[in-house]
């Protein structure tokens, strides 16, 4: 199957299952309202909208067979479609809130994924291993962590050498209409908690984390995909 093919299914999956509430259906912008707010709050159409996701994902090779931890998994909307295709992965899905992971659950259980379990847990002090995992995965998390420091240090130490830390999130000074959104609507209610990353200032802090960094962003939303030295 190509990274085509592979997009396009994971994208079917998208509209399929982004329907379910109002959440997944914005985060995946498969809804009217879903791309409405998409639209008003991130200045982004459907493509850009998937093309983000998929710049974030693609740090997950076909055909993946190892240890991989995302963190935060919020509902699995985002995920569970791509973990169809990596049967012999073994998956461990954390977050912080019971109700986004139950929800997450009952998607993996509706799917029949036997390789993906679920931890309650805070990405500030995971709670597994040195080196336990091949792939870190965050999409849509860091903006939201509270301890932003340890979250980075984390996430870092659970990954093994030459492993793959790689997401996607909100960064500031990119979009005045969602800076805008962000400071005015979404850190009122506690959906993102500053400070929050800059590109130049992300880039400096990957970099010097990881040997190898792959950046880029699409309107207010960084997505990256590093590597661990060996």
């Amino acid at each position: 199957m190509s990274f085509t093919q592979r997009k396009n299914q994971i994208r079917s999956a998208y509209c399929l299952t982004g329907k379910n509430s109002f959440y997944d259906g914005m985060i995946t912008g498969s809804t009217f309202w879903g791309r409405f707010v998409c639209r008003l709050v991130w200045d982004m159409d459907a493509k850009e909208n998937d093309e983000y996701l998929m710049r974030a994902l693609c740090g997950i090779p076909e055909g993946f067979s190892g240890r991989l931890l995302e963190v935060p998994v919020g509902t699995g909307v985002l995920t569970m479609p791509l973990y169809r295709t990596v049967p012999d992965a073994e998956i461990v899905c954390l977050d912080y809130s019971p109700n986004m992971m139950d929800r997450a659950e009952q998607r993996a259980r509706k799917w029949q994924l036997k390789n993906v379990v679920f931890k309650q847990g805070d990405v500030g002090a995971l709670p597994f291993d040195d080196s336990r995992f091949d792939i870190v995965l965050s999409l849509n998390g860091f903006h939201a962590f509270l301890d932003k420091d340890a979250a980075y240090r984390e996430t870092f130490r659970v990954l093994k050498s030459g492993g793959t830390f790689c997401g996607c999130f909100y960064v500031s000074g990119l979009s005045k209409r969602t800076d805008f959104f962000i400071r005015r609507l979404y850190q009122p209610l506690k959906f993102f908690t500053p400070p929050y990353e800059t590109i130049k200032s992300l880039s400096t802090r990957l970099k010097g984390m990881y040997e190898q960094v792959e950046l880029d962003h699409i309107k207010g939303i960084a997505c990256f995909v590093c590597k661990k030295s060996i």
